[in-house]
């Protein structure tokens, strides 16, 4: 089969497609023909070397969805021919960036019929990471309101609709050109994050302050989050440009009684529970992955540029 591969770490010219034997399932494993590959930032860290996988060469791609062609034992509840949904892929396994690829089964979940499989590729990091934030740590619950930073980014569209789901009043923000679009997602109040009077326009649509923040750039929002977060409110991180994070003023955090929680997707004990949550939201259309542009093989050297330096919504995906 063709798959991309990094010989050594370096920049995106150091991905290359080889020819390479296709994978047999493990005990435990189930082969999938790839549809569709999500590219995320984190993809570029492990080809960095800033994550380590667990060996070279590697092949990139953190998330997967198509049609299962190999079964191996110890696997139930699936069979050759099923449609799934994979995630967690490429740290400590061959990732997804190829026409086929082995995935435990702890870390997939079948998909409802219907559902497009190159969208479901782009699902899930993005969709897990929203929904472990959101749903398992925030404990966002009906009637509450949800600030999602960033709303057309790959996380942030997802969380956008799983906190609608969720039945959340959901306030976003995003550059102009993107709000019409996540007010159709579901968003209830859509925000340009330049505004120089975003606070106020916060707490405006909020009636007072988010009970839940879903921050994805901690360098630039940690005191901002602190400052609208309704009292008891809880902040979950996911991410920063700069790790060099803390609070001007942490009092403001200690006289809401406010909860800070940081997180990875990777840490999740078994992405197949969260993934099963997103698949039935996949197939109730509830959750749209937006699909913002697609790759061949050749062509994953550009996706890893453009994950990193352009501006779209929703996620780009790898068609092999």
């Amino acid at each position: 089969m063709r798959a991309v591969r990094y010989h050594e770490h370096g920049g995106p010219e150091v991905l290359r497609v080889d020819d390479v034997d296709r994978p047999e399932p493990g005990p435990g494993d189930v082969v999938v023909e790839v549809a569709g590959a999500g590219i995320n930032p984190v993809d570029t860290y492990f080809r960095e070397g800033a994550y380590e996988p667990f060996t070279l060469p590697m092949v990139p791609g953190v998330d997967a969805a198509g049609d299962v062609v190999a079964v191996g034992e110890d696997v139930e509840g699936v069979s050759v021919g099923d449609a799934v949904v994979a995630t967690g892929l490429s740290k400590d396994h061959y990732g997804a960036c190829a026409e086929y690829v082995a995935v435990p089964d702890d870390r997939f979940a079948t998909l409802p019929s219907g559902v497009d499989p190159v969208a479901a590729g782009g699902a899930g990091v993005a969709a897990v990471t929203a929904w472990r934030a959101l749903i398992d740590h925030a404990g966002l619950e009906p009637a509450e309101t949800a600030l999602i930073h960033g709303g057309s980014g790959g996380v942030g569209h997802a969380a956008v609709q799983v906190a609608a789901a969720a039945g959340a009043r959901v306030v976003t923000t995003a550059a102009p050109p993107y709000h019409d679009r996540l007010d159709a997602l579901g968003a209830d109040v859509v925000l340009d994050y330049g505004r120089d009077d975003l606070r106020e326009a916060v707490g405006d649509a909020s009636d007072g302050g988010p009970d839940v923040i879903l921050d994805h750039r901690l360098d630039d929002y940690l005191q901002f989050d602190a400052d609208v977060a309704a009292h008891d409110g809880r902040i979950v991180g996911i991410g920063e440009n700069d790790p060099a994070v803390g609070f001007t003023n942490d009092g403001v955090a200690r006289g809401k009684d406010l909860t800070y929680q940081f997180m990875s997707m990777f840490n999740t004990p078994e992405l197949s529970a969260p993934l099963g949550r997103v698949a039935r939201l996949m197939g109730t259309g509830d959750l749209e992955i937006e699909v913002a542009r697609t790759y061949d093989l050749a062509e994953v050297a550009d996706a890893h540029r453009d994950v990193m330096a352009d501006s779209f919504l929703g996620k780009l995906v790898v068609t092999p």
